[in-house]
């Protein structure tokens, strides 16, 4: 009975640590299962198939999104990015107890092992998916490969973010609503495509303050990205261009027929908290506080594509 008593304790901590190790109440990416199952025909919305799909996809990303985090944490403890980045001078509004590395919960062989193995539940899950989605076509399932193999890579092996990559790679968010919905249905509508942008673009709002945040130690680290390749003033620039990517998105598919223009209407708060997100982060330089506000905009944008797709279908 003491045993148990004095080794619970431990059990609870260590699975703890595992758990912000990956990321795991971090859920914003896996909204996206409710976006693509609202953007489906009426015929496939209720299918046994399509929830099997959605599930299984979304508990397969779970681990690609839990072995990129862990996989990154080795290599910022490694490389010292982490412990510049989280001092108490950098680290303002950051939890050190969401990096367990650095707070001695675990060691870094524990951490590799969680990722490698998170990853190898992520191709478990999705190659289950393949095998059972209606419309398996191949450039889905090499996509899908792709997704998974760059994302373990982005700061490990590779190293991805390391080597001009960050920007691209964390647009692929985005495509945890094209991809399952493709093979569901076996196309890609204008309105799906316009979504996949927004939540690639809305995931790039959030990180690109990170990085400027971030920028001396990522530097020591060796980090090439945009915010340590261009001096302060230039990379303010490039944040206030990838705000103005979420209009243009919007505007082009209007054009070209892709969604109505009612979508504007949709959108138009969420614009007005994005001039609030950049004048606290680039006006002011309260660049965590335009982070925290950048994951706040990007939950709320999943009920206006919610919206915007029972609009599409029964409008």
């Amino acid at each position: 009975m003491s045993l148990n008593t004095a080794t619970s304790p431990v059990a609870k901590d260590r699975l703890s640590a595992f758990v912000k190790l990956g990321k795991l109440s971090f859920y914003d990416y896996y909204l996206s299962a409710f976006i693509v199952w609202a953007a489906l025909p009426g015929a496939r919305t209720w299918d046994g198939t399509t929830f099997a799909v959605i599930l299984l996809y979304i508990a397969g990303y779970v681990g690609v999104v839990a072995a990129t985090v862990a996989l990154d944490d080795v290599t910022g403890i490694r490389d010292g990015s982490d412990a510049r980045n989280y001092s108490p001078e950098s680290g303002a509004l950051r939890d050190l107890s969401r990096k367990p590395l650095l707070s001695g919960a675990l060691t870094v062989r524990q951490a590799e092992l969680f990722g490698w193995g998170a990853m190898a539940w992520g191709a478990v899950m999705w190659s289950l998916v393949f095998v059972i989605a209606p419309e398996n076509s191949l450039w889905v399932g090499l996509l899908m490969v792709a997704v998974l193999v760059s994302n373990v890579q982005y700061s490990y092996g590779l190293k991805i973010s390391y080597n001009f990559g960050q920007e691209i790679i964390l647009v692929s968010p985005g495509l945890a609503i094209l991809i399952p919905y493709v093979l569901l249905t076996g196309e890609a509508t204008g309105l799906v495509i316009l979504e996949s942008a927004l939540f690639g673009l809305w995931s790039l709002l959030v990180s690109i303050y990170s990085n400027m945040n971030d920028v001396e130690g990522d530097r020591l680290a060796g980090r090439r990205n945009l915010a340590t390749l261009t001096t302060a003033s230039t990379y303010r620039k490039i944040i206030v261009g990838a705000h103005l990517l979420e209009p243009l998105a919007v505007a082009v598919a209007i054009a070209v027929g892709a969604v109505p223009v009612w979508f504007v209407a949709l959108m138009v708060p969420l614009w007005a908290m994005r001039v609030s997100q950049a004048r606290s982060g680039v006006g002011q330089g309260n660049l965590l506080q335009a982070r925290m506000l950048g994951i706040k905009l990007h939950r709320w944008g999943v009920p206006v594509l919610l919206l915007a797709n029972v609009l599409e279908l029964h409008v």
